[in-house]
């Protein structure tokens, strides 16, 4: 049980079960019987992981951790629409919590389509276009930023997407000033498994920020 975390302590609950994932030493925690049976009652997780919907992110497994403790959003991209927001929103409001996790990936589908339409000046069709359209700010600010390569695309929008929430949900940046909320974009490697701080929000604690 972890419920009644600071943001700080949820911070470290996920950072040792990345770690513990990427040296092969994951304990998958809260997954048996009687865990299910605990939490029919409702659920206390310790944070709201919002991530990119590639198959390969799959939150539970590669920060080991178990059932009911992460409430997880995933788009395309991590783009935010209202009903992203009004789900993110619903972690630190009913649930109490204390830390919200942005999460992207090198080699990110969304972004290469992203800048393809770009430099092709032409958008997808169907409503892929509408991911492609919330992304390409964070395409043209790194662009203006000098930046050249996908994954340092991702590693920028994984910042914006923190910055979109905190000017856009008064909820989430109120609780964020107010030291209860805290979050961190981050971005994972997919061959070694390691996740990688790209922007902070809040109070986490000392961490590393490590360069685009």
């Amino acid at each position: 049980m972890t419920q009644g975390l600071s943001p700080r302590a949820a911070w470290r609950v996920l950072r040792e079960g990345n770690e513990r994932f990427v040296s092969g030493e994951s304990i998958h925690p809260s997954q048996g019987i009687e865990d299910r049976e605990r939490l029919v009652g409702g659920q206390h997780p310790h944070v709201v992981l919002f991530g990119c919907g590639d198959s390969r992110l799959a939150a539970e497994i590669i920060f080991d951790q178990g059932l009911g403790d992460m409430f997880v959003v995933r788009t395309a991209g991590h783009v935010i629409d209202s009903a992203v927001l009004g789900s993110l929103e619903y972690g630190p409001v009913e649930l109490d919590v204390p830390l919200i996790v942005i999460l992207g990936h090198d080699n990110c589908g969304a972004i290469s389509a992203t800048l393809s339409a770009l430099d092709d000046l032409q958008l997808p069709t169907g409503y892929i276009r509408d991911v492609v359209e919330k992304v390409a700010p964070s395409i043209l600010a790194g662009r203006g930023e000098g930046l050249t390569r996908v994954d340092e695309f991702e590693a920028r929008h994984v910042v914006e997407t923190g910055r979109i929430l905190m000017q856009r949900s008064r909820i989430i940046s109120d609780r964020v000033n107010s030291g209860k909320l805290a979050i961190v974009g981050l971005t994972y490697n997919l061959d070694q498994g390691k996740i990688h701080v790209r922007g902070v929000f809040g109070d986490i604690g000392e961490v590393t920020i490590e360069p685009m």
